[in-house]
């Protein structure tokens, strides 16, 4: 086994790096449409794994008004899994949230990954009115019957 090189990034790469993410953020916030009429109450739904993670934002009957992701913003392979990633689409939804004067927010929990507290945190710290918050993690309930044991 031989030595393993370690490739440090420069601060110039840094610097064009944050300023492609804001470029797709200004994009992503011009994307969305706005309605003439005032939406009262929403549900941002939050949907975190290991590889990425899935903010949408729907009105009371269900019908998704925006979603915002990390891949969507312009983080790549490992880095969409990053809190940091989620605190930046929660970011961008939350300007969609803004634009449809969307006053109450119910907010629904999905999945584990390391987002999914980042991205909550996130629209609390930007002023979003956040009225319920639901864990909705699928949890096996003993499902598959298991492998017999092997005989030697």
């Amino acid at each position: 086994m031989g030595k393993k090189k370690v490739i440090k990034q420069t601060q110039e790469e840094a610097l064009k790096e944050t300023e492609e993410v804001e470029s797709k953020i200004h994009k992503a916030e011009s994307k969305a449409s706005v309605t003439a009429k005032q939406i009262k109450k929403g549900l941002i739904t939050i949907s975190s794994t290991y590889n990425n993670t899935i903010l949408t934002l729907a009105d009371a009957n269900g019908n998704v008004l925006s979603w915002a992701s990390s891949g969507k913003i312009g983080f790549k392979g490992t880095k969409k899994g990053t809190p940091y990633a989620a605190a930046k689409a929660a970011e961008v939804l939350t300007q969609a949230i803004e634009k449809f004067r969307i006053e109450e927010v119910g907010v629904k929990i999905k999945g584990i990954g390391s987002g999914r507290e980042s991205a909550l945190r996130a629209l609390a710290g930007q002023g979003v009115n956040i009225v319920s918050i639901i864990d909705a993690t699928p949890v096996p309930h003993n499902g598959c019957k298991r492998k017999k044991p092997r005989r030697i």
